[in-house]
């Protein structure tokens, strides 16, 4: 397990620094000038060299990604060019706001995913299983925005049911924090809870086949205890690969769901550095989501290893 650890942990760290690079040298391939975007079309190209010369962008390009790479490896994301804040601090401020977003919607699609995939694999073919599966399809069908305007809609504005989308931190009112909640965790969970649930019931469905079901069933053991210590426990192992690739799917989606709703997290913060380009925010907001997924992926890995073993030494 230890060799199987350091040789996942180098890959991360591989992986990072391709990633980091890419970032700084794809960012150089948009159109347009930060310091002409700050200063406005109406600056002069003194004023827009003088800017450029502040900012360090009039030094060739790799003495730009050495002088970014050394500060990145010390923990430093630069400075915004918009706000004049430290990067790192505007990235932690919206980072747990994200991440709250990302676990109650990967936590309400276990709840809802997993059991109805459980029944849907023991009714194969049969109405249950019949209804299940076209819920799920019309959950994988439906775009997040899509689903985040009709809730929001419904129960914002005809039912008024739950506040519209105006943000309410949680040291300030937590009654008022969940249920502005309740709306972009439901339209993130919506896919996922489909995705899962597709997983289980055909992992279910090879599981139930095998024959040691069958021993457990003749063995006379309740057909709880088979599901849950037998089939359930065999059929896991697929549903976690899928829940770690929608967890960083999740993140991904969080732009439309914090777009909708007004909710300040990496995505809000990401597509207002592209409209400045702001190239630290951009820099450190795409960065920081390529850790995340790279080290959910990492999770992932070692919670599959755990499960079965045998995958420590392949």
């Amino acid at each position: 397990m230890t060799r199987y650890l350091a040789r996942r942990g180098l890959y991360l760290l591989v992986q990072v620094l391709v990633v980091a690079t890419l970032v700084f040298l794809l960012l150089r391939l948009v159109p347009g000038d930060p310091a002409r975007a700050i200063l406005g079309e109406t600056a002069t190209e003194d004023q827009v060299a003088r800017v450029r010369r502040e900012l360090g962008l009039d030094r060739p390009i790799y003495a730009q990604y050495v002088s970014w790479m050394g500060k990145v490896l010390q923990g430093d994301l630069g400075t915004s060019i918009t706000s004049g804040r430290p990067v790192a601090t505007d990235v932690r401020d919206r980072l747990g706001n994200t991440l709250e977003l990302i676990v109650l919607a990967t936590v309400a699609s276990l709840i809802v995913g997993l059991p109805l995939g459980v029944i849907a694999g023991l009714r194969a073919n049969r109405l249950p299983d019949f209804v299940l599966s076209a819920a799920a399809m019309l959950g994988l069908s439906l775009p997040g925005f899509v689903v985040g305007t009709v809730l929001l809609l419904i129960f914002a504005l005809r039912l008024r049911w739950l506040p519209q989308s105006q943000y309410v931190a949680w040291s300030e009112n937590p009654v008022e924090h969940l249920k502005l909640l309740v709306l972009p965790v439901l339209t993130l969970a919506s896919s996922a809870a489909a995705v899962v649930m597709r997983m289980t019931r055909s992992s279910m469905l090879e599981v139930v086949r095998q024959d040691y079901i069958k021993l457990a069933r003749a063995k006379g053991l309740s057909e709880r205890v088979v599901i849950l210590r037998h089939a359930l426990k065999n059929a896991i192992n697929p549903v976690v690969s899928v829940v770690g690739l929608e967890l960083a799917t999740l993140l991904g989606g969080t732009v439309i769901v914090e777009t909708i709703f007004g909710w300040p997290g990496l995505s809000s913060l990401l597509i207002a550095g592209v409209r400045a380009r702001d190239y630290p925010v951009v820099q450190g907001v795409v960065l920081l989501i390529a850790v995340l997924t790279i080290l959910i992926n990492l999770a992932i890995d070692i919670a599959y290893a755990v499960l079965d073993p045998r995958i420590r030494y392949s």
